[in-house]
């Protein structure tokens, strides 16, 4: 089933059971994704889709940030719940010690040798993390590694 499946299927689950909190935070993911394929006219694969939830993810994360500080503990909550509820249809995140092996897999493919072949390895880490690691947390294992070769 494609994410954008599993977040239809959610929203019917929570219309039956009358919960109106998860139905109002699905109906917002929900919207944000039939907004992007609006706009760009087309239909979004599970990537994509995944790239529309990090967006939202990041937008509740610096208004929980706003909200604590402003002292406004409703808003806060209600955000928190937003991302939780957001997490629970993204990729698994990606261990310290599997973004290390994959480094290390990336510069061996390559063939880099300095840091002057971070662009290379950074493009392949891209590809194989998409979605399931933070591309700084890699660009500076990335950097790290790379420093130690030369």
């Amino acid at each position: 089933m494609s994410l954008k499946a599993r977040i239809q299927e959610d929203v019917k689950a929570a219309m039956r059971a009358q919960d109106k909190r998860r139905l109002g935070a699905l109906r917002l993911v929900s919207a944000a994704i039939k907004q992007r394929e609006v706009d760009e006219r087309i239909e979004l694969d599970d990537s994509q889709v995944v790239a529309v939830l990090r967006k939202m993810l990041k937008q509740r994360q610096d208004s929980l940030t706003q909200f604590r500080a402003g002292g406004r503990d409703d808003l806060a909550d209600q955000e928190a719940f937003e991302i939780a509820l957001i997490e629970g249809f993204l990729p698994q995140a990606l261990g310290v010690e599997e973004v290390d092996a994959l480094v290390a897999r990336c510069v061996a493919e390559v063939g880099a040798t300095s840091a002057r072949d971070m662009g290379k390895v950074m493009a392949r880490m891209k590809e194989l993390v998409e979605g399931r690691a933070d591309m700084g947390v890699v660009s500076a294992r990335v950097k790290e590694r790379l420093a130690r070769l030369g």
